[in-house]
């Protein structure tokens, strides 16, 4: 009789040639062990052509049936109803696409206490693990397993880490009948997608806001943990689910000396780029700059000249002047400030006595910063990309991105960080800095090339 079993993040077959036809396309005999061996993530498949086919025994399966249900007053509203149903009709494996302050962690909580099985919840961020550990004990009275952090322990609902889930997942993929990716952009990365890779999870949920990606990762996303299933963008839900918002981009000019600065040293940096024949519409322009750069004897002219050029177009002296005139036109609201790096963060929060918070920050001061934001004890925020992405501030009205990436996924993260609704009216505004005659202008131009800013 066939038997399965879980082994090291695969699935064990002990099973004859003839037994092993109906599932051939999912397994390979591993010589080794003088048995079949399959991936984790294929279990629910094979399992699907062996009920009712074949008659085996089934000892991969550690997870058990929970006996748990929401205690809570929330019902769903509309798109939460409706994107669950498509996840169930999607065979409880999917990819759902919500904005920021959608409620997708409720929606996630509705999954959990339909399905009533053990759960992982993977979160990319520390943050995001506490976040989530202490709404579901709230919402399931039950104690939460964190798996991150210093912290390693496993419950029948527990949160993990990418990092500590990809660590662990050999070892506890039997363990959980639910997999549940929250930011599951992140999940298709050449490291991070082994953990979904080896767990027998049958029911499978991704949570994203932007799961678009420059490589094949949207179709490694959907192989991993199902088609998408339903899908609402942030223009869509606006004034409705979200705050309604306003885009403003705001050019301004280099001073007379710093855009000379920018001229000579970006003159430099292009020279360099044609003389070595670096293109960086080409997938590996920069790690050819990069190695070009420690081969010629010009090299460190050539990336000092980058550095700097980068650092006037995003930092400029405009920039300062216009992050102070903005600060005391919203004086009475709260804000962020993003940056593209920590020093150009840590230079506004010196110059204008701000909190700044990186990953610098210690987790103990990360949530004393922002508890104090929260309360408005704290009016202003400076991050670099720490906020980017999953905490929950419903409290901030306004953005000023005064530097950031191409990325079109960061732009609408920085945007969703502002347009979580809170009690009583509340009118979003994100303001764009861009430095006038730099690079900087069209790496707005790409970022911006979302439906959100149409």
């Amino acid at each position: 009789m066939l038997n399965l079993s879980f082994d090291n993040g695969t699935l064990l077959i002990k099973a004859t040639e003839e037994e092993i036809v109906p599932i051939k396309e999912w397994v390979k005999y591993d010589e080794r062990v003088k048995m079949y061996r399959g991936q984790a993530y294929h279990y629910a498949p094979i399992l699907r052509i062996l009920h009712g086919s074949s008659e085996y025994v089934d000892e991969a399966q550690a997870y058990k049936k929970l006996d748990i249900s929401l205690d809570t007053d929330k019902t769903p509203r509309q798109h939460q109803a409706e994107a669950f149903t498509a996840w169930k009709q999607a065979k409880y494996r999917g990819v759902v696409v919500l904005p920021t302050g959608s409620g997708k962690s409720f929606l996630a909580q509705m999954a959990i206490s339909h399905i009533k099985r053990n759960v992982l919840i993977v979160v990319p961020t520390i943050d995001l693990l506490n976040q989530w550990s202490v709404q579901l004990s709230e919402v399931f009275n039950c104690e939460v397993g964190m798996l991150g952090g210093g912290v390693k322990e496993i419950r029948d609902i527990t949160v993990s880490t990418y990092d500590s889930a990809l660590l662990m997942m050999e070892f506890i993929g039997d363990k959980f009948g639910l997999l549940i990716y929250d930011e599951c952009h992140h999940l298709p990365g050449e490291r991070n997608r082994m953990s979904a890779i080896m767990s027998i999870a049958p029911y499978r949920m991704g949570l994203t806001a932007t799961p678009e990606r420059n490589d094949d990762g949207e179709q490694v996303l959907y192989k991993l943990l199902g088609p998408l299933c339903y899908r609402q963008d942030i223009d869509q839900m606006k004034g409705d689910v979200l705050a309604p918002y306003v885009v403003e981009r705001i050019e301004l000019e280099l001073d007379e000396d710093e855009q000379i600065s920018y001229e000579e040293n970006r003159e430099v940096y292009k020279t360099f780029l044609r003389e070595n024949d670096i293109n960086f519409s080409s997938g590996d322009g920069w790690a050819k700059f990069m190695h070009m750069v420690a081969r010629q004897h010009n090299g460190k002219e050539a990336f000092t000249a980058y550095m700097t050029q980068r650092r006037i177009a995003r930092s400029g002296r405009a920039k300062l002047r216009t992050i102070w005139s903005l600060l005391q036109e919203h004086s009475t609201e709260r804000i962020i400030v993003f940056t593209a790096d920590n020093d150009t963060a840590y230079e506004i929060g010196k110059t204008f006595f701000l909190p700044v918070l990186t990953h610098h920050t210690k987790m103990l001061e990360r949530k004393e910063m922002l508890a104090l934001f929260r309360a408005g004890d704290y009016p202003v925020l400076v991050t670099s990309k720490v906020l980017n992405e999953g905490v929950d501030v419903p409290e901030a009205s306004v953005g000023i991105i005064v530097s950031g990436s191409g990325s079109i996924r960061e732009h609408v993260q920085r945007l969703g960080r502002i347009l979580r609704k809170k009690a009583g009216d509340k009118q979003a505004i994100l303001y764009e800095l861009v430095s006038q005659g730099t690079s900087e202008y069209y790496v707005s131009e790409r970022r911006r090339e979302h439906r959100a800013y149409k």
